[in-house]
């Protein structure tokens, strides 16, 4: 159909980091975020089901609907603890790209010349995007992000350094 699924949205914003970058370029050969959620490099920028979770292979009222509630939960861990900024670590996201990869790459669906690769788009990256180890794994997965203080996150205020969750 020539619908950009998965990446197309973000990648048509003209968002870009202080020194310059866009999601375009970051996602130049293929998408990588922190559990579908956030881009390294890109702070407070939050997506709801993007790519690398697992929005598009569930129900996706229901994933839209976690998104928005460890979004909004996320956001008062912050405000409660005095902070204003949140980013992904690239250690993180890479992490969970290779999971994410290695999940997708026990299946089929990888293989499969479909939207879900970005085959629909002429010149994208063949990627598999969505995230397949299933709605519990993943549940599981931002649950233990949350409560372990938002690890894998710089989380930091205006007037103070950066500070590494656990």
């Amino acid at each position: 159909t020539g619908f950009d699924a998965m990446t197309g949205a973000m990648k048509s914003i003209d968002i870009r980091t202080s020194d310059g970058n866009s999601i375009e370029r970051s996602w130049a050969d293929g998408p990588h975020t922190y559990l579908g959620i956030m881009v390294a490099g890109f702070p407070n920028l939050f997506m709801v089901t993007g790519p690398q979770s697992p929005g598009v292979k569930s129900q996706m009222i229901f994933s839209i609907e976690q998104h928005v509630n460890w979004i909004s939960d996320c956001l008062e861990h912050l405000r409660g603890q005095g902070l204003t900024r949140i980013a992904a670590t690239e250690a993180a996201q890479a992490a969970w790209v290779a999971h994410n990869n290695a999940v997708a790459d026990a299946t089929l669906y990888p293989l499969a010349n479909s939207w879900y690769v970005g085959a629909n788009i002429p010149g994208k990256p063949r990627v598999f995007m969505p995230y397949v180890g299933g709605v519990q794994a993943y549940t599981q997965k931002i649950e233990e992000v949350a409560s372990r203080g938002y690890e894998g996150f710089t989380l930091s205020a205006p007037t103070q350094a950066p500070r590494r969750s656990a």
